[in-house]
């Protein structure tokens, strides 16, 4: 297996002293008796799910709940992003009775909305679409009451491949930016911050409730996440979420600063403004946190207008 990118020695020392973790971002351990079940369920159905695999920080919350986001096409990505727990090299072959474990897993738990995300699968001709429509299809047959939202890659810009995801036509199709556009290469080293773009404005041209995410923490400088913001608002994009980036291993990229609740505060009013529908912005926020809120159009922006009333 093809390790992830190891961090240089001169990163190393520039990273050095650690930036101290800020008491805003304590999390309370995974307990109960709900997510013990949920548990369970998805040792039973030998599933993946990215709570697990991306180190979540809010996996004890939503697990307590009774709901988590479901990783389809194995756990191990043909991508060595900098800032990604999930490992690296070459995936075991496509699993084709996965779509229905992940649909009976949804059903055993009686979830009312559900998450979807993958593994990038570069090396398939169809970059995963396939099992990606077919899981989709499942869910909803053995599912008809549960709402997706799907987390999907750019399939490299294979439109194609991404059409099979419009057509399925989920509630919810999202996929990340991650970072702003100067921090693109460094954080995704093989994705394009465009391209990412083009995908979500096709989705959105193909009739698509659109959402993306990004972490900050990187370094990147205020007026680039603002730029970033203004970029997905032109492009239709429904709803964004920000949350602080956390180094999953010393492998990993570093985390450069840890950003203050007032500076997302800030970020989340700037969206708004922008005319992005549902903003979710704070230092744990990930991009299935709080996702059964995003499916119901001008939520978000009804309870901003109401804060501001009340303000």
């Amino acid at each position: 297996m093809q390790e992830l990118p190891v961090i240089s020695a001169a990163q190393a020392e520039a990273a050095e002293p650690r930036v101290k973790k800020p008491n805003w971002l304590r999390v309370k351990l995974p307990i109960g008796e709900s997510y013990r079940h949920v548990r369970s369920l998805v040792d039973t159905h030998k599933l993946h799910t990215i709570c697990e695999s991306g180190n979540c920080p809010n996996m004890g919350e939503c697990w307590g709940d009774g709901t988590a986001t479901f990783m389809i096409l194995g756990n191990i990505c043909t991508r060595s992003c900098g800032f990604c727990a999930v490992a690296t090299g070459r995936p075991e072959p496509v699993d084709w009775d996965e779509p229905q474990r992940v649909a009976e897993a949804i059903h055993l738990m009686k979830v009312k909305h559900a998450v979807l995300t993958s593994v990038d699968r570069d090396e398939l001709k169809d970059g995963g679409s396939i099992i990606w429509a077919n899981t989709i299809k499942a869910v909803r047959a053995l599912n008809p009451d549960t709402t997706l939202e799907t987390l999907i890659p750019d399939f490299k810009g294979d439109w194609d491949n991404l059409q099979r995801i419009i057509d399925v036509a989920p509630e919810v199709v999202s996929h990340n930016m991650e970072t702003v556009e100067r921090l693109t290469k460094k954080v995704r080293i093989q994705a394009k911050y465009h391209r990412s773009l083009e995908a979500l404005r096709r989705l959105k041209e193909g009739g698509m409730r659109t959402k993306s995410g990004i972490m900050l923490g990187l370094g990147e400088e205020k007026h680039e996440v603002l730029e970033t913001l203004q970029q997905l608002a032109d492009n239709g994009i429904d709803v964004v979420t920000l949350g602080q980036y956390l180094q999953p291993s010393s492998k990993h990229l570093p985390v450069v600063r840890f950003v203050h609740p007032d500076e997302f505060a800030e970020y989340r009013e700037a969206g708004y403004q922008m005319g992005i529908d549902y903003v979710e912005s704070g230092p744990l926020v990930r991009s299935s946190y709080h996702s059964d809120r995003h499916v119901i159009p001008g939520e978000g922006r009804r309870k901003w207008m109401e804060g501001k009333q009340g303000a």
